[in-house]
This record gives structure tokens, C-alpha cells and sequence, in this order.
């Protein structure tokens, strides 16, 4: 059996280069640009972590591409500037069936609120799966109550937690604190931390792939912030 990711994917450009000097006529740094990484982010850095922790993964995504480029500093790895493009392009999914979706045990909705998925095709798709698996920038709502485990940030949690009625599908991570489900705190190893982009991402594949093999929610949750906590000590967006 496999897993089907759907949502929002960008392409990851990270423009390191050094800093040593202000702008003569503007009160901003001059940066010089030396290396270039760019990586699938956001849906399709999900699909890239559960391949690589070896579980069969299809995935349902925008052809427009959507690009983020941040430019770090190599020494320090401080973000001087992200720029954002391509959003205002992608259209809508097409053809989704609820018999796409019994072909596969688990169901991801990896939703970065860009235009792909809208609040319908989500409840459509909690509502004709059993296992729907969801991480969305939107607002939560009646929409989203069919789905099996809600993967929700600290921040994203504290602005939606008066708009849903049931919290024990939430899995709502805490950065350096783990994450908590049904009152219970997960702790992680304490760390050195170069970079958290792409780690929510990280922790949903390790979430997933794990329950996939042991339908057990702790256990998974478990390996997902020992997956996450792997991905946060290096630079970048990075698979596990």
C-alpha cells in the first residue's frame, strides 16, 4: 500500500553569500552572492522525505512553478531576504475522484494555501478517506473535521484553535518543545539548530511513513521529531 501527497509545491532556492559592508546611499547591507542550492520545497519536499525513508509515494501537485529564494549569509546563516514568485499562477486541482483516493492507504493534504486546494476539495477529500493525514496554512473549519490527525504549528494552532470543536486529531508541534496530542508532550533532544525550513515538512513524512507501518499515532510522533530534529541541524531545506 502507498501514500498520495497532495498540495502546493515551490521550488527552494537558498542564495548564500557574504556581507561585510553597508550600502553608501541606503541604510542596507551589499551582499555578495558566492553558492546557489535550490530544492523541491513545501508538498513536494514531503513526497521527497516518505521516498526517502522508503515508503512508495504518489503525489498530486501544481505544474505552475512557484519559487521562494532567500538570501542567507554563509558565516552566520542570518536570512538577509526572501523573495516570493509564482503564486499568483497556480490554478485549482482537477480530477479529483474519490476513486483516485481508495487507491491508496494513506491520503496527505500538504496544504500551503497557494491556490491548489480549496477549503471543498479538502472536506472532499477528508470525507472520502478513511486516513487523511492534513497540514494547512488555512483557518480551520467544519471543512477540515473529517480528517484522521491534523499536523498543526504552535502559532498556526493559537489562531485557529477557536474555530474547530475537536483537538484530539491534533498534533500540534512546539519547535525546540517537540509537539503535543491529546494533552501529552512529546519531548525532542536538545540541539544545535541551523535551520528550521522545511522541518514541518520533515516531521509530516516521518508521521506518516511511521503510522503507515505501525498504525500506532505515539509511536509515529516519536519518529517524526526524531526525523525533524535530524533536518534542523543542517542549513537549508534538506530530506531526512
Amino acid at each position: 500500500m502507498s501514500v498520495l501527497v497532495i498540495g502546493d509545491s515551490c521550488v527552494d532556492v537558498f542564495i548564500y553569500g557574504k556581507c561585510d559592508r553597508m550600502c553608501p546611499d541606503a541604510p542596507v547591507p551589499i551582499f555578495l552572492p558566492t553558492t546557489t542550492r535550490s530544492n523541491g520545497g513545501m508538498a513536494s519536499n514531503v513526497v521527497a522525505n516518505i521516498l526517502k525513508l522508503d515508503a512508495p509515494c504518489d503525489s498530486l501537485s501544481n505544474v505552475e512553478e512557484i519559487e521562494k529564494t532567500r538570501y542567507v549569509d554563509e558565516k552566520t546563516n542570518h536570512m538577509f531576504l526572501r523573495v516570493d514568485s509564482g503564486e499568483e499562477s497556480v490554478r485549482r486541482i482537477e480530477d479529483l475522484t474519490a476513486s483516485l483516493l481508495e487507491r491508496y492507504e494513506i491520503i496527505v493534504v500538504s496544504d500551503y494555501n497557494k491556490g491548489f486546494l480549496s477549503e471543498d476539495d479538502i472536506a472532499f477529500i477528508c470525507e472520502n478517506h478513511p486516513k487523511v493525514f492534513l497540514d494547512t496554512k488555512k483557518i480551520l473549519g467544519p471543512w477540515c473535521k473529517k480528517a484522521k490527525f491534523i499536523k498543526i504549528n504552535e502559532k498556526e494552532f493559537n489562531q485557529t484553535e477557536h474555530t474547530v470543536d475537536n483537538l484530539d486529531n491534533m498534533i500540534i508541534t512546539l519547535g525546540s518543545g517537540g509537539c503535543k496530542h491529546k494533552g501529552e508532550i512529546f519531548p525532542v533532544d536538545k540541539v544545535e539548530v541551523k535551520d528550521m525550513s522545511g522541518a514541518g515538512d520533515t516531521f509530516l513524512a516521518g508521521l506518516v511513513v511511521n503510522y503507515l507501518e505501525t498504525q500506532d499515532i505515539r509511536a509515529a510522533i516519536r519518529f517524526a521529531n526524531e526525523c525533524a530534529t535530524k533536518v534542523v541541524q543542517r542549513r537549508g531545506v534538506n530530506v531526512v
